[in-house]
């Protein structure tokens, strides 16, 4: 996961940290088969989907709150320990619940290189001669899927603070509160930029996309993980701003990062076709950026490109990669780069700075560049 060199014994804590936070989730899937067995055997496709959806995924907010934890005094071996991997476990299953409902919503193909749940439970319906329509039923499915995580996210949250000081941990159940309703005001402010008049605006274009990325995604990847971490560690209030200051830039680089790769990436590291992004027609800083120019620039064509094949589910490949190296034409690459470096930059000189206790400050600043310098 890491670009940076790390001590093989803070390697073998990493992967450690992985294995346990998987544990706690092979737990929770065994409790939902469990629970689903007990109501009807046809419940069980959907366990089978939720353990496929945790199966993949890097488990960096799981590692952010890990670390965040140790790098504010918690310990190994005791009960807020096991408090902060099952945390770290109720973040990944709110992250497959989001995931359900996104790929639903950007009506996505395929996720890790697999057909995305409700291509699948769409599969299934026509496979198994069902009756009425097997897009409904696959679209339903997921959202089903994803209210289940979102359940199974709780409980898992709900039995890490179990047994520990209410007063110590209500910061804790603040913060995770807040982060499941903005990255649902995130969604929604997603879906609303999807429908706005594109193009006209870059400057306005842009904005809107930094707003979804920070309330979708970069709080809730990087900011939130942390801050929950070092609540839990019982960290003070000017230790968990610092974390704040550090975590919303490096949560927008990462999602940056992503966006560039939705565009760019290697299909086989990505997991999901070249140029996907622009198929699903999503209005990123990056897209927002190559219109600014090609406007400034009179550059009527690609303009025209932007505006006519972002978001035509259909085009061929030929399509789609002329469309991907007009963008890349007018420079918004190199201006997107840019940017990750303005954000990434300074927070990463905060995160080398910081009298952390080893090995989780050499971990946090190894996992702050793999979230920004991936290339999946």
């Amino acid at each position: 996961m890491s670009t940076l060199p790390m001590a093989p014994s803070a390697l073998v804590e990493l992967e450690d940290v992985r294995a346990r936070v998987d544990r706690e989730l092979a737990d929770q899937v065994t409790r939902l088969r469990t629970t689903l067995t007990a109501i009807a055997d046809d419940a069980l496709d959907l366990v089978d989907a939720v353990e496929r959806m945790l199966s993949g995924g890097k488990r960096l907010r799981a590692a952010f709150c890990y670390w965040a934890f140790r790098a504010h005094g918690g310990q190994p071996g005791t009960g807020h320990e096991r408090a902060a991997l099952r945390v770290g476990a109720a973040l990944e299953l709110f992250q497959a619940a989001a995931l359900f409902h996104d790929d639903v919503m950007d009506d996505s193909d395929t996720r890790r290189g697999q057909p995305a749940a409700h291509r699948a439970f769409a599969q299934h319906h026509a496979a198994r001669g069902l009756q009425g329509s097997a897009e409904g039923y696959g679209a339903s499915s997921a959202i089903l899927l994803g209210d289940l995580a979102l359940v199974a996210s709780e409980e898992a949250f709900a039995a890490a603070l179990d047994g520990l000081d209410p007063a110590g941990t209500a910061r804790t159940r603040a913060v995770f509160d807040h982060m499941r309703t903005e990255v649902t005001v995130g969604q929604y402010l997603d879906l609303l930029a999807q429908v706005q008049p594109w193009g006209r605006d870059p400057e306005a274009d842009e904005r809107r996309a930094r707003d979804v990325i920070r309330a979708k995604s970069a709080r809730y990847s990087v900011e939130h993980p942390l801050v929950l971490g070092a609540t839990l560690a019982g960290a003070p209030d000017h230790d968990v701003a610092v974390l704040r200051a550090i975590g919303l830039p490096l949560g927008e680089a990462f999602q940056l990062r992503d966006d560039v790769l939705g565009v760019y990436g290697d299909p086989r590291t990505t997991g999901k076709p070249a140029g996907d992004d622009l198929r699903e027609g999503k209005r990123t800083v990056l897209v927002a950026r190559a219109m600014r120019r090609a406007l400034d620039s009179d550059d009527e064509r690609t303009a025209a490109l932007l505006r006519d094949r972002l978001g035509v589910r259909d085009q061929s490949d030929a399509s789609v990669h002329e469309l991907a190296t007009a963008i890349r034409e007018t420079g918004a690459v190199d201006e997107v780069e840019a940017l990750i470096d303005e954000l990434a930059g300074p927070a990463f000189a905060r995160l080398h700075d910081r009298a952390w206790p080893q090995p989780a400050g050499e971990v946090l600043e190894a996992l702050a560049h793999a979230a920004v310098d991936r290339r999946a």
